[in-house]
């Protein structure tokens, strides 16, 4: 364990309270601000002890540009930087948390799947035994220009179907709502504007549907040097052709947006991380936010109940926030360490936050997830030890644990944490062997209770199998899919190898695994051939398919996509034009089996043991069917 996070552990066993009580309600709750004006006058002291420390270093800049000048011989030259159901109840999204539903690109209704790709919507008739085009539609407002916006995650709340993108030209979150109707049909119905910061991470999805509440987690920076600092609070527009920015009406009031004991670090950035709850239930959305005023982070996970939010102090104490949904005050905790992403967080049924951590961290915007570094350990304190953020998780909460490395995957099935790291994937010579790689088995419950699992390949993909496990990595240029049980110990079963292949999808939502008993069902997963690397001609991935038999993994074939689908130059697509979420998944509906393939979807039937093609529609909008 690094010296740092030692002290900072040593800290936290100095500063924590006594005896947490058997209930998850927090003892104290952080304190909100009285009044507007108490705000106000908070944020303009802030303003000026600002503006007093940036006259400061602009000082101490231009005596060191004149110390420079006088006794230096040559000039020094900066270097670059880098460039920088039964039908309507059935889910096809590989959620993290039972009853929390996340954006993505594709859905069901009703006997219906919707699909969300390159700016527009479209649907297609399932139901009955069909596969028929029925409908499309662009994603975003009739008379928006698009440009310099990203639509990238859809949810469906009975009849109201939910678009959520980025407008860098408008900036913020849009929120689109449409109708959809039993036979398919979409309507477009209302676009708001939600003032946020990009929401966009390789991990992590910005919108989360519980029981019909919409909701968002968006750190706001908060600029104190400009004139009107509330210009960039909590606020909600409806859009219209003549929007102006000053439609826009705050959605968080001073009684709202709540801080700690702790005063912001001179020269660093204040954050409002800010919880917005829309409802859904009503055409007119109306929306709440819920802030809290902190250190900057980005690492916040979504339970039934609560977004928690992980906030790191440069070269100080991290802090994590448990923001309720229900619009109750907030309460905090002083910690060590940083998560890797949401899949690091879980709140357990026996009323505890576990966290597994490392000793530095990024938080998981972009693909900051990735970066992690330093010594890891296992958090884990009951959520009635949260308070008003003066108290800090005792040292006796964390479990120092082995392992790190770049790129660190981790996901909470059952009883345990598991954790591993992809290692040189694909970089080692075909003369040289292949270091196995370790796979760490955790019980979160059960402190000092840690193995190490020899794998063969990396830790590419971590999945639950009912109440086992699947481990996904490459070895070379073959994929290979490890089973795990997860019985009173871990233990490796059976591996399946799908030589000269690769992950198609990095993203949660591009695994799939339809359980048929307790211990059988079936796993699907796009994958790329040889010839479908990055960087080949081929637009989309297969979807391969196995079948798990008491944790024997067994291949029953793949559908794959056409040579040449339709392209970016024939398909008219205004926004959007990366498929950023990836754009092929496995889906199991009603009985059958298919695979999303770009603008394809293949339908697959078993047959001995083997899955085989039985037919496919092309939805891309040059289509006529698809009118």
């Amino acid at each position: 364990m690094s010296s740092a996070l030692k002290i900072t552990l040593m800290l936290s066993l100095l500063l924590s309270a006594g005896s947490h009580a058997a209930d998850t309600a927090p003892r104290k709750t952080l304190a909100p601000f009285a009044s507007e004006q108490a705000l106000s006058s908070y944020l303009q002291q802030l303003q000026a002890r600002q503006a007093a420390l940036q006259k400061e270093q602009q000082k101490l800049q231009r005596a060191t540009a004149q110390y420079s000048a006088q006794y230096m011989a040559a000039p020094m030259v900066a270097k670059a930087a880098p460039a920088p159901s039964a039908e309507a109840a059935e889910s096809v999204t590989n959620v993290q948390t039972a009853g929390v539903d996340e954006g993505g690109i594709v859905k069901v209704h009703g006997k219906h799947l919707v699909m969300l790709r390159r700016g527009k919507l479209f649907t297609v008739q399932v139901g009955g035994n069909a596969l028929q085009p029925v409908s499309s539609l662009d994603a975003y407002a009739p008379g928006s220009d698009p440009s310099g916006s990203w639509y990238d995650e859809m949810l469906l709340d009975g009849d109201t179907l939910v678009v959520i993108g980025y407008s860098y030209s408008r900036g913020g979150t849009e929120i689109g709502l449409f109708d959809i109707d039993a036979n398919g049909k979409l309507a477009y119905r209302a676009t708001y504007h939600l003032r946020s910061n990009d929401y966009y991470s390789s991990r992590n999805y910005a919108s989360r549907l519980i029981g019909g509440k919409l909701v968002f987690y968006s750190p706001l920076s908060l600029n104190l040097h400009r004139g009107d600092p509330f210009g960039g609070f909590p606020a909600l527009r409806r859009w219209r052709p003549d929007a102006v920015p000053s439609d826009f009406k705050r959605i968080a009031p001073a009684t709202r947006i709540y801080r700690t004991d702790e005063e912001p670090e001179p020269g660093f950035g204040l954050t409002l991380h800010t919880v917005t709850v829309c409802d859904l239930a009503q055409r007119d959305m109306r929306c709440a936010a819920t802030a809290v005023m902190g250190p900057q982070g980005r690492v916040f996970y979504v339970s039934g109940e609560s977004v928690f939010v992980w906030t790191t102090r440069r070269g100080r104490d991290s802090g994590v926030f448990r923001i309720p949904l229900d619009g109750s005050a907030p309460s905090a905790l002083k910690v060590a360490g940083a998560p890797v992403d949401q899949f690091s967080f879980l709140e357990s049924a026996d009323g505890h936050l576990n966290v597994l951590l490392r000793a530095e961290g990024q938080g998981d915007a972009m693909w900051d997830g990735a970066r992690g570094r330093g010594d890891m350990a296992l958090l884990r304190v009951p959520l009635a030890s949260f308070s008003d953020g003066r108290d800090s998780a005792p040292a006796s909460s964390y479990q120092a644990l082995p392992g790190g490395g770049y790129g660190l995957q981790n996901r909470y099935v059952g009883p345990y944490l598991l954790y591993g790291h992809p290692g040189n994937a694909g970089r080692r010579k075909a003369d040289q062997a292949w270091p196995r790689q370790p796979l760490y088995a955790v019980r979160w419950a059960d402190a000092g209770s840690v193995q190490a699992l020899s794998l063969p390949h990396g830790v590419e993909r971590i999945e639950a199998l009912g109440n086992d496990a699947v481990v996904i990595g490459a070895q070379g240029k073959d994929l290979h899919f490890s089973s795990i049980g997860l019985g009173a110990q871990a233990a490796i079963a059976t591996r399946y190898i799908r030589a000269d292949a690769a992950q198609g999808e990095s993203r949660s939502h591009g695994f799939f695994y339809k359980p048929h008993t307790a211990s059988e069902g079936v796993i699907g997963l796009p994958i790329l051939g040889a010839d479908e690397r990055p960087g080949s001609s081929r637009p989309a991935a297969s979807v391969l398919y196995l079948r798990n038999s008491g944790l024997t993994l067994t291949e029953l074939g793949a559908l794959a996509a056409r040579p040449v689908q339709v392209s970016a130059a024939d398909d008219g697509c205004r926004a959007s034009c990366v498929d950023w979420y990836g754009n092929a998944r496995p889906l199991f509906l009603q009985g059958r089996v298919f695979a999303l393939l770009g603008y394809e979807v293949v339908e697959g039937v078993l047959r001995d043991g083997q899955i085989r093609e039985v037919r496919r529609i092309s939805y891309a909008p040059i289509a006529p069917t698809v009118r």
